[in-house]
């Protein structure tokens, strides 16, 4: 009987051990609904904006022909772009077309040629949303002014890769032609655009997007070998203009595959090796090898050139640049040309942060400073650095894509250096924060910048400087990479 206890006794020993269990089971609980424990998840609360549009605000002789586009600063959820949140009238009369959405831009599309000398109103509204669901802040809207007669001049090929003559092509590309204008895609098709090996047709799917039709080849081509890709006059644009004879141009195969991505496509913008929209300046004994252009920002944004006029009025020159220097307000046809390259330009920079499927996501943790990196799609959350060296090992045919949700430092004295063949024209920094490369750094690539590319005392860039902001330099040596 002493051995055993009364249940009274038993109670009492059990409360506290019970109060124990019982509270921490509470605290379980909490935990589980508080998030404790586990990273907490930020909430997108930010609106999307509008970052650019074609046409320009309050831009003239404006094609009748062309499409309407806005680019956004973010991913938007699709079903939100339609033809009631992006819309076209004429006064207070809507104009019929199809919106279509692709990479953060939408475009509207005319049923119709547009009406000559005419002022168009486009407008998005705070219908549309990005994916977490926050509207615009504010509708976005625009007015153009159409040209004063149709468009009857006939489009033409601006840049095609491979390059004519170009040799030691990789056999597991696709060529490609961009247009100087925006093509009826109806048109660009296997019979339009062909692809041949002596008379020898090689199949492949052609495609159409943004002012760039390509060829994919259904196999890889064989090596050491001609081939001779063709864009015929069954090709028109919008308004129905054909090209005014066949594009023809001839490239010889090497022997390897090329590694990474399919190269970001430039278009006009590839014409420069310097392009913004608010300004290019420089201080210093500053040396340029190919053309600089601005707009929508006027001549007297380019600061620091001396520049000199052209009997034509067409294009400036300066003592600094071994080139020719455009801007919005200078003679026809330079305005519609540059409003082209830098509509190409936010193309180019919309295509190379849409690329998924990245090799490798914050790589490094951010800093590059020392690393050796071989061909492929990166891509980082925060900004980028580079102190010292990092190297770029790769064949001439290989393609980098680096994808920056921030921005790119490169250090004091810094420098990018290729190997293995590596070319800066396959090089391509998409950048959504700013650039600053350090003084005396060497650089090397194509630079898409969402704001100011800030090139520093001494620093050198074999590549591109294509800024959706503005440009300084400071007794710098631009070159444009070799095709």
């Amino acid at each position: 009987m002493g051995k055993n206890l009364k249940i009274s006794e038993i109670k009492n020993k059990e409360i506290p051990a019970m109060k124990k269990i019982l509270f921490i089971g509470v605290l379980l609980v909490a935990l589980a609904f508080s998030g404790c424990g586990s990273p907490a998840v930020e909430e997108d609360t930010t609106a999307p904006v509008v970052n650019s549009i074609i046409p320009a605000n309050l831009e003239e002789d404006v094609s009748t022909s062309g499409n309407v586009r806005a680019m956004f600063s973010e991913e938007l959820d699709e079903t939100t772009i339609t033809s009631s949140s992006f819309t076209l009238a004429r006064g207070a009369t809507p104009v019929p077309g199809e919106v279509t959405y692709a990479g953060s831009i939408a475009t509207f599309n005319p049923t119709a040629i547009l009406a000559v000398s005419t002022v168009y109103t486009a407008t998005v509204t705070t219908d549309v949303l990005d994916l977490a669901g926050n509207p615009l802040a504010a509708d976005k809207v625009w007015t153009f002014t159409t040209a004063a007669a149709p468009d009857t001049v006939a489009p033409t090929v601006s840049s095609t890769v491979p390059a004519d003559s170009d040799t030691d092509v990789a056999r597991n590309r696709n060529v490609t032609a961009t247009f100087n204008e925006e093509m009826d895609s109806d048109t660009i098709t296997a019979l339009s655009f062909t692809l041949v090996r002596g008379t020898t047709s090689i199949p492949g799917e052609v495609t159409y997007s943004g002012k760039v039709a390509s060829f994919d080849p259904s196999a890889e081509l064989l090596a050491n070998t001609v081939y001779t890709a063709t864009i015929t006059t069954g090709a028109e644009d919008l308004a129905g203009n054909a090209l005014a004879s066949n594009e023809v141009w001839v490239f010889r195969t090497g022997e390897n595959l090329a590694a990474g991505p399919a190269p970001v496509e430039l278009g006009s913008a590839g014409s420069f090796v310097a392009l913004a929209k608010t300004g290019i300046s420089t201080t210093g004994t500053t040396a340029i090898v190919g053309d600089l252009g601005v707009s929508p920002a006027a001549a007297t944004y380019i600061t620091g050139f001396s520049l000199i006029m052209d009997a034509s009025n067409v294009f400036s020159t300066s003592s600094v640049v071994t080139g020719k220097i455009y801007a919005a307000d200078y003679t026809p046809p330079t305005p519609s040309n540059m409003t082209t390259a830098i509509g190409d330009m936010e193309i180019a920079y919309t295509d190379a942060a849409a690329r998924s499927l990245p090799d490798a996501t914050e790589l490094y943790d951010g800093d590059l400073s020392g690393r050796t990196i071989t061909p492929g799609l990166y891509k980082w959350g925060t900004g980028v650095l580079i102190n010292g060296n990092v190297t770029l090992d790769g064949g001439a045919n290989d393609v980098w894509i680096f994808q920056i949700s921030q921005d790119l430092t490169v250090g004091n004295g810094a420098m990018v250096t290729l190997s293995g063949g590596a070319q800066p024209k396959n090089i391509f920094w998409q950048i959504a924060g700013q650039t600053t490369l350090g003084t005396t750094s060497d650089f090397k690539g194509i630079i898409l910048c969402k704001t100011l590319i800030e090139v520093n005392t001494g620093a050198a860039l074999n590549g591109r400087a294509l800024a959706q902001t503005a440009i300084t330099l400071d007794a710098n040596a631009l070159t444009q990479p070799s095709l």
